[in-house]
Formats: structure tokens, sequence, C-alpha cells
């Protein structure tokens, strides 16, 4: 999530004093308007970030002293209770209305209470009251009520909340317009968040840039999150994650990289927000020395072991293809909730771990923590990835049957690749038509990659111009269907495929590998020559062409959709994207390192074939993360069986 305004709201405010003869200060250790309190220390005894239990404590004391009606010791509980983070709902309301004669700052309380608890509407509600009883709120009260109507989304409520602001004299007030800033940016307002951005140009703090800066980062709008992140004239580490958060949400990861490194060189201290965001990012990219690098700054920084922290360092070793640190992680980890499980589920899952996803699902299970809809994912997708059908048939009837999980989409997409790979294609397609809502069009695409894979050409045929209706826009389906008619030999029906891709504006996405190599992102697409070690990289093409015919290679030309001789067709899949990223790699590293391939597209049938060779032939393991799954080549063999 993008940082809060109410996350620095009221720093530094403190209470009013309680009677003459109370001494002691109370740290509730919370930035917010009674971050200190005066309290009698011999009656309440509340601890610094007191829980719910504590605060009970403190009641019962104050009950059993008499002074349960007594306004100046129940307004403090309230106090308490509403820096919790999930406030109770009846419980400090019952406190409340205890109170004779309430002041603005109990009602305050109470307000703020209800808009952090599940009941925001009811922080409306007592505001209306108060309205009613012409009881005048201050600064105070307005930032709590767009808190209340953030939760419920309800922007013309909130629209009328910002009238009062202006009629009651408070437009000024620096706190109501960052709480105004981040109400309209996240309800995607731009146009009246920025307004009262621009209203006061004096007006502003580090939380009123951050909160603009969330807005146009939340949206997308990273070309003006950039001129406003240089304007600022102070920038403070939620500035800093706002912007690597907003690059990495847009899909620009790399950029978010560049920026982390510009926030370790200024030496700004990252939050657990920033570590989490380029670990994502991280993982996403596959940039397994950024992220052993990144691992080793939260040791250096004593980060506490939160499982927030420990899933996303699961996660990113998985998805950088080092299963095993990603399970060493997960073991050392003190506390673990059921996202970690779920990452490390779905991590063996993609590695083809298929027994050991299952294991640990069942570990799951025994310590008696409850499946939600990721962790079937998990388990479906490693049965589809090892071809354990009657396992998949098991754990999809057991989502409802056992757990009373309705399944979604990616289920049903699940099933279908487990029922498609394994040629039970009816048993499939009678799954689709038995989904109660339109089924996914991805759905049928599976099926028509099963088709492809098991030759069943005229029901893929079929199959092909059914999706195509479905979902004209998608490119996947045209190369697919054009497969199936390249195997028929109708290359007059290729030609007229790829022509309709043309005309429905589908462009077909550009397959590209990366390898990370020599502190440097190296990105590679098919016969790319734009790289500076270009030559050196087609040498040693050449040299692994020559050495894998010595071995007995022989060319897999059936991806190539154009009717063309043989001689070219083998020229193009010579020059696959993998293949130069696996060339560059063989230049670059040490010998006897693991080569690692990040690729966006599935791996085809020939460069599969050819990483296993090159790693038998030049004793190399190689990790390629296609679209897919992870292979690990190692001595002429796959991980995944060549079942992908």
């Amino acid at each position: 999530m993008l940082p809060s305004t109410f996350s620095s709201l009221y720093k530094d405010r403190k209470n009013l004093p309680l009677r003459s003869g109370f001494l002691s200060l109370l740290n509730l250790n919370t930035p917010s308007l009674y971050s200190t309190i005066i309290l009698p220390p011999s009656l309440l005894q509340i601890p610094p970030c007191p829980s719910l239990h504590h605060i009970k404590q403190a009641h019962a004391r104050v009950i059993a002293l008499g002074l349960s009606g007594d306004g100046e010791f129940l307004g403090p509980l309230l106090a308490a209770i509403s820096v919790l983070p999930s406030p109770p709902r009846d419980y400090p309301r019952g406190i409340f209305d205890l109170i004779k004669y309430p002041n603005v700052l109990a009602r305050n309380n109470i307000i703020r209470c209800y808009a952090k608890g599940d009941a925001p509407k009811e922080s409306l509600l007592l505001y209306a009251t108060m309205c009613r009883k012409k009881e005048r709120p201050n600064n105070y009260t307005f930032p709590f009520l767009l808190q209340a109507c953030g939760k419920i989304s309800l922007i013309s409520t909130g629209t009328q909340v910002h009238a009062h602001v202006v009629k009651l004299g408070f437009a000024k007030d620096v706190y109501i317009r960052n709480a105004l800033i981040h109400f309209y940016g996240a309800h995607h307002e731009l146009s009246e968040s920025r307004r009262v951005f621009d209203e006061n140009p004096r007006q502003r703090d580090t939380v009123t840039w951050n909160a603009i800066l969330a807005g146009y980062a939340r949206d997308g709008h990273m070309n003006v999150s950039e001129r406003l992140f240089e304007e600022m004239p102070y920038r403070d580490v939620i500035s800093w994650s706002t912007m690597i958060m907003g690059y990495v949400r847009s899909g620009e990861l790399e950029k978010g990289l560049q920026l982390f490194s510009q926030m370790r060189w200024k030496r700004i201290m990252p939050n657990e927000a920033v570590l989490v965001t380029v670990l994502s990012a991280i993982g996403q990219l596959g940039l397994l020395e950024r992220g052993q690098l990144v691992h080793s700054i939260i040791k250096q920084l004593n980060f506490s072991w939160s499982s927030v922290i420990g899933t996303a360092l699961v996660d990113m070793y998985a998805k950088c293809g080092c299963i095993e640190l990603s399970e060493q992680v997960f073991d050392e980890m003190p506390k673990k909730d059921v996202c970690t499980w779920n990452a490390m589920i779905c991590g063996l899952a993609t590695h083809g771990l298929a027994v050991e996803a299952m294991d640990l699902f069942q570990a799951f299970i025994a310590r008696g923590l409850r499946p939600v809809n990721v962790t079937f994912i998990g388990v479906l997708s490693a049965c589809s990835r090892a071809g354990l059908v009657d396992e998949g048939r098991k754990y999809f009837k057991s989502m409802t049957g056992n757990y009373g999980i309705q399944p979604e989409m990616e289920h049903y997409g699940c099933m279908v690749d487990i029922l498609g790979r394994a040629g039970f294609l009816n048993e499939a397609v009678a799954l689709i038509e038995s989904i109660k809502v339109q089924p996914d069009p991805v759905l049928w695409g599976i099926l028509l990659g099963s088709c492809k894979t098991h030759g069943l050409l005229d029901l893929g045929e079929k199959i092909g111009k059914e999706v195509l209706e479905l979902d004209p826009a998608q490119d996947g389906y045209y190369v697919l269907l054009a497969n199936i008619y390249a195997k028929k030999n109708k290359w007059d029906d290729v030609i007229k495929i790829r022509k309709l891709m043309v005309d429905q504006v589908a462009q077909k996405v550009a397959g590209w590998s990366l390898i990370e190599a020599q502190g440097r992102i190296h990105r590679f697409v098919a016969g790319d020559r734009v790289h500076e070690r270009s030559k050196e990289i087609y040498k040693m093409l050449e040299e692994i062409g020559k050495r894998l015919d010595n071995a007995g290679y022989a060319p897999d030309v059936s991806a190539v959709l154009h009717d063309i001789g043989k001689e070219d067709k083998e020229q193009m899949v010579r020059e696959h994207s993998e293949r130069l990223a696996i060339a560059f790699g063989l230049l670059v590293t040490k010998r006897g390192s693991v080569i690692r391939i990040i690729k966006n597209l599935r791996i085809c049938r020939d460069c599969h074939q050819v990483s296993k060779m090159i790693s038998k032939v030049f004793g190399r393991e190689i990790v390629v993360r296609d679209g897919s799954r992870f292979h690990h080549f190692k001595e002429g063999k796959c991980s995944c069986l060549d079942f992908w």
C-alpha cells in the first residue's frame, strides 16, 4: 500500500493535564494528537503501546475505586483505545456513554475509534449528532471523518465534510488539508486533490507533498510524480518509498531499483515498505545478486524479522531460481503467517517440486492453518506441472467440500491445464462448460494449447476459431492457431491468421530474455545485434553450434510459422533471445557457476533441447524462468522432465 497521510498527523501534540497531583506522562508511542497523555500512574498504569487487555485492566481499577463515571479517567481510557490498530466496536462506545459531559476531545476519540474500526459510518453519525446539538468540532475532528469516508468510499460525503471545513474556517489548517489531499487522491479525484494542494502553497509540510505524490503515483502518473519529487523542499523515507512503489506498480521495475540505489547512496534509512517493494521488483526481474544485496542490508540494519519481510524474501528467492535459499529463509523464520506458507508452496510449484509442495500443504493443514484461494492455486499448479491428475482432482474437490472455497477462474485454469496436459480433453471441456458464469477465454486458450501438444488438430482448429471470437485482441491465441495450421501444412491459413492478428490490432508480444551479470541487467531479443559485445556473442553462438552438432543436435523448427526453407528456419531458431543470453553468460560468468536467465514467454522446444545439451557439453548448470515455470538444466537433463 502507498503511505497514508494519517501516518504522521498531529505529531508532537499533547493533551491537556487532567488533575493537579497527577505527575506522570503516558507515552502511547503513536504519532497522533494523543501521543502523550498525562495520567495518574498509581491508578491507570497503562504501559506504552498498550493492548486492549492493558486498557481493560486499567478500566477495572477505575471501576474498583468507584470512579467509573469520572470523565477525567474515562477520557484517557478512550484516548488509549483510539490508538489501537483495530479498536473494538462496542467497548469504546460504552465508555463514551458513561461520560456525562463529553468534551470535543472525547468526541474526537470515539469518532476516531469508529473510523479505524469496522463501523466507520458510526463516525459520520456521531458527527451529525454533534452538528444537530450545535457542538463545534475542532481541527482534529475532520481528518478522522475523512478517514471514515475513505474506508467506505463515500466521495460525496467526503465532499460534504470538505464543505464543512471551509464553512467553519478550517480550510488553511495543514493537517486537514493533508487529509483532504489524501482522501481525494485515494479516490482517484486527482484534480480535486491538486486543487487543495495548490490553494495554499505556503501552508505545506512534508506530509502535504507526500500525499499529493502518493495520489499521482497510485494512478500511474509517474511523469507528474517525478516533477513533484524533484520540487520537494525535503524528502523523507515516505517520499522515496512512494516513488519506488509507483515505479514498481507501473511496471518500471528497473527505475524503481535505480531510485532505491540513489536512496541508499543518500543514506536514507529504508523502511519495511520500501524493502518489501524492492524485493518484489527484484523477484519479478529475477535478479539474484540484487536480492542477496538487499537481504544483507536487512541483516545489517537489524530489521525485526517480521512475517512481511520474511515472506518477501521467500518469494524473491523462489522467483530468482534459488528455491534452496527460499526454503532456508522459510525454515529460519520465527513467525510465519498464511501468506508465508502460500509463497513457499507456490515457489515449490513453479520449480516443479510437486511432491514437496503437497507435503508442505499437509504440514500447513496440520498446524491448524486454514487455506485460502491462493493456497489452492499453488497446490493445483504443482499438480499441473508434474502431471498429477488424480491428486489435482482430489484437491480441487476438497476446496468446496472441506473448506468452502468456491473455485475462481485461476483454479479452473489449473484444472483445465492438468486435464489437458494429460490428454483428458473431453473432461476438460465438460469442466469449462459446467462453470455457471461466462468462462474466461483463457480457459479455452489453455485447451487450445493442449490440442496442439497432443496433435488433436481438428479439435484445436475448432476451439481456435471459437476463442478468437471470444477474445480477438489476445495475440497468443492467433499464434497457437497458426501453429496448428502450420502442423497441418496449411500455410495459406497461417498467412490469413497472421493477417487477421494485424487487422485486430493484436500485436504479438516480443520475446526477450535477460541476464544479470557484471552488476548490470542485459536484455536480448531474437536476432539482437545492439549489445556492445554482440560480435563476441555471435562467435560464441557459432562455437555452441559446432559443439552441439558434434553431439548430435537436430534442430526442431516447428515453432517457425513462416513458409521458408529449412535452413532459414534453423537460422531463425539459433538466434532466439535465450540462446543469445546463454551465449553471453558463457562469455562473462565464471566457469562452473550457474547461468540464470529470465524469459517473458514460454521457451520453445528447440531452445529447451539446446539448453539441455549445452548444460552437458559445456558442463554448466542453466536456470531458465520462462512464462510458465522454472527449468533447471543440468548434465543434459531438465527438472521439468520435458513436461511443460
